[in-house]
Parts: C-alpha cells; structure tokens; sequence
C-alpha cells in the first residue's frame, strides 16, 4: 500500500565519516528561516533505541508490544519492533503527516532511488557517489570536482540553501505546470487549490438552522464551562484539608441548580448531587456507595484523594477560550456546545451557489423517450447530489445544446450569479468540441490531463472570476473527480481545511493497475471478526459502469508505484458513506 510521497523529497548521501547530520543540524534552522516546514527521514546502519531503559514506555514495549506509541502535551512518538526485515521506505515516507510539511528531507537511503545532494569531503578519501548513483542532482564539496552536475561549497550553508529552495520552486512548478504532460493527482489538487480564495460573504442564523452551515469567525466561549466547581457524581463533599476526621457531621444538602452558601467548617460534610455547585471550603467528593450514614453523621469505607470526584470551572473551557474555531463545518456536537455557551445564533458563512450543467445533443433528461443512439442525464442528478452533501445551494441550467450561442449565454449568466460553476462532458484534451471555444472566449481555462483511473481530463479555470471545473463525461469519472478535486475546492472557498479520509485495509482478490498512474477502484470494504479492515473491488471497473459506484462503499487507491495488489497486501480506501449519499 506504499504511497508515493505528495512532498518533494530531497536526499543527503554521502560515504561515513563526511558529516551528514553535522550539515543538516546546521542547514535546517537557515531552511526553517525562511518559512519552510521540514520533515527528516534519518536511516541508521545499526540498532538504535530513542527510548530509555527504566521509562514506563521502555518498559512496556520490552514486556513484549510490537508497537508503542508515547504521548505528552508537546510531542508524541510511536516505536515499533521490525525484527524480520528493515522497514519499507516508502512506508516510512507515508508514515509522516504530509499535510504539514513542504519538503521531506531524507539522510541515507543512498541505496533508493530519489533526487539527492551527494556530501563530499576529500579527505575522507573516498571516490564520488556519482555517476554511479544516478539519482545525484547536485554535489556539494570542499574541493573542485570534474563533473557536469551543479557544484556547491560543502561549508557553504547559505549557498546549499538557496540550491534546496530553489529545489522545491522548481518541484513545484513542474508539478503543478498544466500543458501536454500529465499532472499527479495531488499536483492537479494543490495546483486548484493555489487559485482560490475563501469566500468573505457570511450571515448571522439562528442556531436550530447553522447544521451543516461552516462558522465564518472563531466562536470564542463568552463563559466558564462548567461555571462553577461542582459534584461529578452523587456523594458526600468534604473539605480537603479535613480527610482525616474519620467521621463528619452532616449539615446540609446541595441539589443541582441549588447553592449553598453557608461555609462548611471541620469536621463537617454535605450531601451533594452530580452538578450541584460546591459548597465554600468544599474541594472533595465521596462516592455514595462509599460512605455510611447514621443519623446526621457520616463515616467513609474507601480511600479519599483531595480534589477527587469535583469538575472545577473552567475544566472543559475556560471564558475567553476558542470553543469553535473559524471555518469549521457545524454538526450536532458543536451545535450542543455553542448552545452551552448561550449562543442563539452564530455568524456563519453563506451557503457557495453551485451553477451545474451538462453539455450534449446526445443527452437527455429522465423521463423522456430515448431516442436511438442517445443516453439519459446521470451525471447531473449525482452531481447535484454531491454539491448538497458538500453544503452549497445548487443551480440547475438542465442540459445546454450544442449551440454556441446558448452555452456563451448561459456560461456568461452563471458566471455573475454563481460562486462555482461545474459541467460534465466535452472536455477531453485531443477533444474538438466547440465548448473550449466558448470557455476561452469567456475567462481562462486549462485542459489538463491528470494521472489517474478514472478521470483522466480534467478543465479547470475561471469564467471571469468565477471558477469553472469541467468534469469528464463518463458517470464514475465525474463522481471520482469531484470527490478528488471539487470537494476539496469547495472546502478552500468555505474557509475550511480539507484533509482526504483513508484508511489501511487489506486486500480479498488480486488488483492490477498501470504503473505511472494512480487508480481508483470502486470497492467494498468490511470489517473482520478481528477487527481488521478488508476490501474487495465491487466487479467490473470501467468507467461507464455507474452501478458499480452505487455497489461501493469505498474507492481503493492504487498509487502508481504500484502496478500490481497481491492477496493480503495493504491498499488505501477512501470511505464514501456520508460523501456520496
């Protein structure tokens, strides 16, 4: 299931002794100056332990845990145990959080086949890595070198540098370029993304009316939740400095919504419900089960902690707090939270007008008789329910003749009126259809070719300063490339971040794909009764077959590093319930 990295992946080889991590440990603050947020992949000849004997997470991992993972406020690290063979390298590539970083820079490896800068110093008396190692870009040396490749200043930190930002400008260029080559798909994705900005309009609703609706500012708690101390559980409140009576008079009662002012002195107690504010000088709370009544006094069978059984104020959000931050799409738990906070509205952004259309004299509308030689709109019905699930309104413009005139005037209309334009159909990039005179004639748009399975041409632009997406005609191409690209796009005009959902599952049948692409099977995936996750393909995959998508629960990726799946391999499936529905 190895993904190729979405990062640029930049490589320091060179032979021991020459000072790579010396380099790096210098070369990475200049690097992070100038704004760019590194992942390092380090390897090691030999075996390591980060973790210390003696620590609890030592420990536990030694008792026998082939994974342990480690966590505190400020970092988190997850250890595993590979005693059979070295760990993939593109499974280690794909273990980091690639949505965080710009460039992954990786020390060793030299053996893998990725762009690198070979360290050479002469008198380690050691031969160059280059031209044997071909994946060699640049050569970064303290002596003159007779090579073709860029040459750099080992000592030279600034220089080294500016070579590895210049690296990742031109990576990016070439990744996100449209023309005749083909485009990833993440280079297509971040290419999109690049080219727009978040919407600024938002409204005030009532909050019964926000589901669904993406919060346009930071909702900042206005209150203490919970505003007062109070009772966890229904018991006996003692004060903490008090626990070693033994024995404490009853003198009082405290209910939910009910306050007890008096002050409670030693020696004494009060019987307390969950929720109920505590009382002044009451800190603890005992458990009903572990106490004894007799009369107005009271006696505990159980240990009792200081502080113990009590939700202090302010424990689940402090006054003045983000409860909701800006550009989150509201459901059901931040509908009860903002209700905690006494909120009766919220500013929320304005729902995005999707303008959405397909294009054909050989489309027709359901429910008409089919002519010989025609085919009913699918896309458009699906469409339209993808761009609700997405939370935007939907403008129908139904199916626009093959008339040049007609689609000018209603591509020009639906630029001025929409915040986003989509159509399915005529924009294939050897296509001769007149749409692409049209669209030219009214804004910028690119014809690109993606690397992927189903959903290969893709047209992406703007009509004026609306943008326009172009989808593919056929039915499970033009979902794939909604979910892949207009979704995302979507989020970014809303304000919020869009992250892919996947998961690891394992495979129940052989799967083939073709190298240099990635591929999009429709699947079905389930779980075991070991609670591991299983996926077979729904059938036949060819892109027409709209059944198909309609039997899936799942699109499996096949990233293009991989042109073949074998029985029990790891693939990535990206779940489809509450996407498609």
């Amino acid at each position: 299931m190895t993904p190729a990295p979405t990062l640029p992946l930049l490589g320091f080889a060179a032979w021991s002794g020459t000072g790579k991590t010396t380099l790096l440990e210098q070369l990475i603050p200049l690097l992070v100056s100038r704004g760019l947020r590194l992942g390092v992949l380090k390897h090691a000849h030999h075996d390591f332990d980060i973790d210390q004997p003696g620590k609890d997470s030592h420990r536990l991992r030694k008792a026998g845990a082939s994974q342990m993972m480690v966590a505190s406020r400020r970092r988190h690290a997850r250890m595993i145990e590979t005693e059979l063979a070295e760990a993939d390298f593109r499974e280690l590539l794909a273990s980091f959080d690639q949505t965080s970083l710009d460039l992954l820079l990786v020390e060793g490896f030299k053996h893998e086949h990725f762009p690198k800068i070979e360290l050479h110093r002469a008198a380690i008396g050691k031969p160059l890595l280059f031209p044997i190692d071909r994946d060699i870009i640049a050569l970064a040396s303290d002596q003159p070198q007779e090579t073709a490749l860029p040459r750099l200043d080992i000592n030279d930190l600034d220089a080294i540098a500016d070579f590895v930002c210049a690296y990742l400008t031109q990576s990016r260029q070439q990744e996100q370029a449209p023309g005749a080559g083909f485009l990833s798909v993440e280079g297509a994705r971040q290419a999109i993304l690049a080219a727009l900005s978040p919407s600024s309009a938002c409204c005030d609703k009532p909050l019964a009316l926000c589901h669904g609706a993406v919060l346009a500012q930071d909702l900042v708690s206005p209150i203490n939740v919970p505003p007062h101390a109070n009772s966890a559980m229904d018991g006996i409140g003692l004060r903490g400095d008090d626990l070693a009576a033994g024995r404490w008079q009853l003198v009082g009662e405290v209910l939910a919504g009910q306050q007890h002012h008096e002050p409670v002195l030693a020696g004494q107690a009060v019987q307390i419900m969950t929720g109920a504010p505590l009382p002044p000088a009451i800190d603890t709370v005992v458990m009903r089960e572990e106490t004894k009544i007799e009369g107005e006094w009271v006696t505990v069978s159980a240990p009792i902690k200081a502080g113990q059984n009590v939700r202090l104020a302010g424990e689940d959000l402090a006054k003045g707090a983000v409860a909701i931050p800006a550009g989150t799409r509201l459901g059901a738990p931040q509908l009860g939270l903002a209700a905690s906070l006494g909120q009766a509205s919220l500013s929320v952004r304005t729902p995005l007008k999707v303008a959405l259309f397909s294009t054909g004299d050989e489309v027709q509308a359901p429910g008409e008789t089919l002519a010989p030689g025609h085919i009913f709109d699918s896309n458009r019905f699906t469409l339209m329910a993808l761009i609700a699930a997405a939370g935007c309104e939907v403008m129908d413009l139904g199916i626009i003749p093959d008339d040049p005139a007609i689609l000018h005037q209603q591509l020009e209309q639906a630029s001025t009126s929409a915040d986003l334009v989509l159509s399915s159909g005529g924009v294939s990039v050897g296509n001769a259809d007149f749409i692409k005179q049209v669209l030219a004639e009214l804004g910028q748009i690119d014809f690109w070719r993606i690397q992927m399975r189903p959903g290969r041409p893709l047209a992406f632009g703007k009509l004026g300063t609306t943008p326009f997406f172009g989808l593919p005609g056929n039915p499970v191409a033009a979902m794939v490339c909604f979910l892949q690209f207009v979704e995302p796009a979507i989020a970014r005009l809303q304000g919020r971040v869009w992250q892919p959902l996947r998961f690891a599952a394992q495979a129940e049948q052989k799967m083939q794909s073709r190298p240099g692409r990635t591929e999009f099977l429709r699947g079905v995936f389930h779980q075991d009764a070991s609670g591991v996750l299983r996926v077979r393909t729904t059938g036949p995959q060819g892109s027409g077959i709209l059944s198909s998508m309609a039997d899936a629960n799942c699109l499996i990726e096949i990233v293009p590093a991989q042109p073949a799946i074998a029985v029990g391999e790891r693939v990535w499936i990206h779940p489809l319930q509450g996407r498609v529905a």
